[in-house]
């Protein structure tokens, strides 16, 4: 394969430490969470995003969110470590993240429900090509009996100018079968920058069937996700455990 291929399909954006569509819900005021995300990729892309890169194929990526609910409308939190586990078993530190969650009170009982989160990083040069980066996630959901569709629409930045807003929505659709289990599917794109979106074989297009667990002491998601497009890893694995207290 020529130089100009590989380029040709390299990832829009660097590896990811939590694949997640955001649902409204806020930690209850005075309490606090920690929620351990985990991605693994077993068949990925070869090729780093840039040079220095994590590779994803054989990589493990995730971090520690800690989460406090403030008010019933804003959560606080922090990603603290982000880390990546090599297909070479090599373990970096990737950087750190704050965020703040603004939503509807109580968006876990409404038929609809909104809220917008705000994320600021501090990037390691293997994770990200800029040393700082931001998020912008609104939150638009809507719930009719046991359904639930929550959209996404991100806007990733590294503050070099609107037009340079990295465009990756992400959409979840809900079957809750009981209070406690739930059966998913999501989709996470990256359509490339505002100025300038990419050719549909250069966008990533990942689809993931999830399950839900609801217990007293812990919530578990589990899912497996494929990618639609050459640009997207083919096969990843994710996990996100969750705790209040």
């Amino acid at each position: 394969m020529t130089l100009a291929c590989l380029l040709a399909f390299q990832p829009l954006q660097a590896q990811t430490d939590e694949i997640q569509v955001y649902t409204g819900e806020v930690e209850t005021p005075g309490k606090a969470n920690l929620t351990i995300h985990a991605n693994y990729t077993p068949d990925g892309r070869t090729v780093a995003g840039f040079p220095g890169a994590v590779v994803p194929q054989g990589s493990l990526n995730g971090t520690f969110e800690w989460a406090y609910g403030v008010t019933d409308w804003f959560e606080a939190g922090t990603y603290l470590p982000v880390y990546t586990l090599t297909r070479d078993r090599k373990l970096d530190l990737d950087g750190v993240k704050l965020r703040a969650l603004f939503a509807v009170p109580h968006a876990e009982t409404r038929s609809f429900f909104y809220g917008v989160n705000f994320e600021l990083s501090f990037n390691s040069r293997h994770w990200d090509k800029s040393r700082y980066g931001g998020e912008i996630r609104p939150i638009v959901g809507t719930r009719t009996g046991p359904w639930d569709m929550i959209v996404n629409p991100i806007l990733d930045t590294s503050f070099d100018g609107f037009s340079r807003l990295d465009f990756a929505p992400s959409l979840r659709v809900a079957y809750n079968k009981s209070p406690g289990f739930a059966l998913a599917v999501e989709h996470y794109a990256d359509f490339g920058q505002l100025r300038h979106l990419e050719s549909g074989a250069k966008q990533e297009h990942n689809l993931f069937a999830v399950a839900d667990y609801a217990r007293k002491l812990f919530d578990l998601e589990a899912g497996i996700g494929f990618g639609l497009t050459k640009a997207s890893d083919k096969l990843v694995l994710k996990t996100i455990l969750s705790h209040s207290f």
